[in-house]
Formats: structure tokens, C-alpha cells, sequence
């Protein structure tokens, strides 16, 4: 079966799956499970859980079924090379469409799990936080780890912060400003939790220091796809006296030869905080080997009120998350901002447990580089270890590089050696 993951995995991504699209798939899984005797619930918010009838399942298996799209309605086209799956134009949606392929894969072997298929896990693990299904197993693999060869018993916690300036004034244009036109865009973009340590160029960041070197005033400003991406594009008019240089390769210039007498001009501070403010990593857990605190700036957009900004703060502990959220709150507000905070999950402490060591002993027969780890991100296992304490989870997954990004690719041959894994914790489990 390891062989038709692929083709599974091609047949699912031709359903619409960005965030908060919801009913082509759970469609597509009703009539799955109608066809292969499964029972198939849905709850409130879009969660989908598939079981035999009379199920005396031990493990869980758990995926996000939605994805990063960084357009609207976008159903990203596959494009194989040899061993590499990337799209075109678009993110791939590997990100978590392989793990929901492996439990399609299983339940189309029959075997005896609970199939737990989340919503929204992109825009704030919406799903898992209003989870609202049954789970009787003991034990939970997530499959929505990036890295084959690891097993994830840890990440990040993190919470989202809105902060909204509304500062703006008509002003006469008594020096006679030029109008500019800034534009950046198809920078790398990543994950803004485990890629945050590799200097991908921020969107915004870049934009705010072209216009604050060029000491202009912002008319309008839009940009930044996802709240935990790393932003990959931003557009932006401003009026200035200078005329401005562009900050990276990618960013364009243009005059704009209409000359206005008035200038409805918002708040300089709104520039000044996003080029003041700490973006990217803030401390490193030298113990677990990744980044313990960060916090990026993701969205900026102008609308009849004002400026909003969104930024994606995390932690690796809940005090220091607690410490970065109070920190932020407290920096944006002295930049004139309101600010509100939501989207809050917790850190996953790591736990090694009978489950985490039998992974590990089966893995090490397939990969003897096998290990224990925990990865600066945001993963569901999280909220089901606080609704759950009982279960014992796990995340695994292939090597899976540049998610929510444009470079997002995919191995063949890990998804399929990954899958060898899986099938064999089954095997052990059942002794």
C-alpha cells in the first residue's frame, strides 16, 4: 500500500482544502468510509472521525486536513521530479494532506484505529481546540511532523496578538510630497515556528525600513498571507520628499505621477514600531537544541479604522510564552496600538513514556538514527494532551521542507519509509 500513498495523497489534493473550506472533503471521506464499513462522524466544528463499528482500537492516528493556501480557493497542481514533489506556483499542502493519506491508506487496509481528520489547524488549531468526537484509544500518533527520522514529543505553545492603531489625521500637502507606490513580493516565505532560525526575509520588516529611510508617510499598507507564515508579500503608498531605495531585489518602486493637495496620513509610530520591534528569534533552549521563544510579524493591513497588525508569538515553555505576550502587549501600546490577544495553545511538555520508547525501537529497525525530539512549533498534540492527560502521544512524519511556502516539496521515498514505520507500530502494539 506504501506505493499508493502517492496516489492517494495526488487524489486528495484536487479537493479543496484551504483553511475554513470544509464540505469537499468531509464529503469525500463520508463516502469513503461508506464504501470501506467504517463509521464516519462530524461535529460542529468540521472534525471528522472515522472507526470500525465495534472498535477496540489502541492507537489514534490524527492529521490536519486543511492547508496553507497563499491565495484564495487555491488547489495547489502537483509537479513530481523524480523524487520530489513540489506545485506549481502554490504551496504543496504536504502539510498535513501526506498524514491524512496514511489514514486513508489504513483504513483502507481495514485496520482497527480511530482516524481523527482536524479542521483549521493552519488559522489557530480551531478544530482540535472545539474537538467535539469521541476518542477511545490509549494511544495518539499525530502525523504532522516534517523530519523523518525524528519523533516529536514536544513543541511549542503560542498565542496570536492583534493590535490595531487607529491614529490617522488629513494633513495639506504643504511641501509638496510625491506619491510612491512600494510593492514586494515571491520572497521564500516558511513556517514562522520551525523556520524562524533561518533568515527568511520578512515581507513587512523590509517594506517598513525602505519607507522609514526614506522618512515617508503611510497612506496605506497591505501584505502578509497567514498569521504563521513568515510574511511573502506587502504593497504600500506613501508620500515622501525623498524618493525611496528599495530594501531587497524583490522589492519595486513606482511613482505615482498624481500630485493630491491633501494627505490622509496614519500614525509614524505605526513604521517606527514595526522597524523597532525584535522580530524572529528571542532565545534559544540549548537542552532540546531548538529555538525556545520567538515571535514574527505576519499580517499588516489597512481598513476604515485604521492599521492592523497580527503577529505569531511562541514558547517552548508557558511562563516564557505568558512573559512574551505581557512584553508585546506592553511594546505595542507605547507605539499607540490597542491591542487583543487570542488563539492561545499550550506547550507540549516532552514525555517519554512506553508509547514514545516503542516508536523509538521500531523506528530504530527502519533508521538507526532514530530520536527523540521537540520542534518549535505549534502542533495539535498539544491541546489533545490537555483535553486527554491520559493519552500517550507521538508525532511522526516525513521529511517535508518549506511548508506554507511556494518551496514546499515533499520526498517520495520518505513518505513511503515512513509509512514502513507506521505499519510496524501497528504490528507491536497489537502483541
Amino acid at each position: 500500500m506504501e506505493n499508493n500513498i502517492i496516489e492517494i495523497f495526488k487524489e486528495i489534493t484536487s479537493i479543496p482544502r484551504c483553511s475554513n473550506t470544509h464540505q469537499p472533503f468531509i464529503h469525500y471521506m463520508k463516502q469513503l468510509a461508506q464504501e470501506l464499513n467504517y463509521l464516519c462522524l462530524v461535529d460542529e466544528y468540521n472534525n471528522i472521525l472515522c472507526k470500525k463499528v465495534n472498535s477496540k482500537a489502541k492507537i489514534a492516528f490524527q492529521s490536519h486536513y486543511d492547508i496553507v493556501c497563499l491565495s484564495d480557493d487555491c488547489v495547489p497542481k502537483i509537479v513530481q521530479n523524480e523524487d520530489i514533489l513540489t506545485a506549481l506556483d502554490s504551496t504543496l499542502g504536504s502539510d498535513n494532506g501526506i498524514g491524512c493519506s496514511y489514514m486513508i491508506a489504513l483504513m483502507c487496509e481495514k485496520y482497527d484505529g480511530e482516524f481523527l481528520f482536524t479542521s483549521d489547524e493552519e488559522i489557530g488549531l480551531i478544530g482540535a481546540n472545539n474537538l467535539d468526537l469521541p476518542l477511545n484509544a490509549t494511544y495518539m500518533l499525530n502525523l504532522d511532523s516534517e523530519e523523518e527520522g525524528e519523533i516529536c514529543i514536544g513543541c511549542a505553545g503560542g498565542v496570536d496578538i492583534f493590535a490595531t492603531n487607529t491614529n490617522k489625521k488629513i494633513i495639506p500637502n504643504v511641501d509638496n510630497l510625491d506619491l510612491y507606490e512600494i510593492s514586494i513580493s515571491k520572497l521564500q516565505g516558511g513556517h514562522s515556528g520551525v523556520d524562524i532560525d533561518k533568515d527568511i526575509p520578512n515581507a513587512i520588516k523590509l517594506i517598513a525600513k525602505t519607507i522609514k529611510e526614506c522618512n515617508g508617510k503611510l497612506l496605506d499598507i497591505n501584505g502578509g498571507e497567514r498569521i504563521n507564515s513568515i510574511p511573502v508579500n506587502v504593497k504600500a503608498i506613501i508620500a515622501s520628499a525623498i524618493t525611496p531605495i528599495a530594501s531587497h531585489e524583490n522589492m519595486l518602486i513606482e511613482k505615482i505621477e498624481a500630485k493630491s493637495e491633501h494627505l490622509n496620513v496614519f500614525d509614524d509610530k505605526v513604521i517606527d514600531c514595526i522597524c523597532d520591534f525584535q522580530n524572529g528569534v528571542r532565545a534559544m533552549n540549548e537542552e532540546l537544541k531548538v529555538v525556545q521563544t520567538s515571535i514574527n510579524i505576519a499580517i499588516i493591513k489597512t481598513d476604515i479604522n485604521g492599521i492592523k497588525i497580527e503577529l505569531s508569538a511562541r514558547s517552548m515553555d508557558n511562563e516564557d510564552l505568558k512573559d512574551l505576550k505581557f512584553e508585546t502587549i506592553k511594546e505595542l501600546r507605547n507605539y499607540n496600538f490597542d491591542v487583543t490577544t487570542k488563539g492561545k495553545y499550550p506547550a507540549w511538555k516532552p514525555d517519554i513514556n512506553e508509547f514514545t520508547s516503542k516508536i523509538l525501537e521500531v523506528y530504530k529497525q527502519f533508521n538507526p538514527n532514530a530520536s527523540l525530539e521537540a520542534i518549535h512549533a505549534g502542533l495539535e498534540c498539544a491541546i489533545f494532551k490537555d483535553k486527554y492527560p491520559h493519552i500517550k502521544i507521538a508525532s511522526i512524519g516525513p521529511t517535508i521542507k518549506f511548508p506554507h511556502s511556494r518551496k514546499e516539496q515533499v520526498s517520495i521515498t520518505s513518505v513511503k519509509n515512513v509509512y514502513k514505520v507506521i505499519k510496524q507500530i501497528l504490528v507491536e502494539m497489537e502483541k
